[in-house]
């Protein structure tokens, strides 16, 4: 028999555009607009996490690097993660 996770009782508000998309999943999964949001938000961690180790693994490659080009490609794509552009 799996182990229960205790919970934590977290009160959260949510823009009414969000509170209608997460009720509207819900429905259409049968599943409570909680079980959702906890989805949505362990989602949301883990792609973080990856983001992270993505950001680790190209800035290694860059400090290793002694190409020019491959330097540039790789600042390129550091500042795009990290600002956006």
């Amino acid at each position: 028999m799996p182990i229960a996770e205790k919970t934590v009782r977290q009160s959260v508000s949510l823009p009414a555009r969000v509170a209608r998309r997460v009720k509207s999943l819900a429905q259409s999964r049968n599943m409570s607009a909680n079980r959702v949001i906890v989805g949505l938000v362990e989602s949301a961690l883990d792609a973080r996490e990856r983001e992270k180790t993505r950001f680790i693994e190209l800035a290694d490659r860059l400090a290793r690097s002694r190409d020019p080009e491959e330097q540039k490609r790789l600042k390129d794509e550091l500042a795009r993660m990290t600002f956006g552009e």
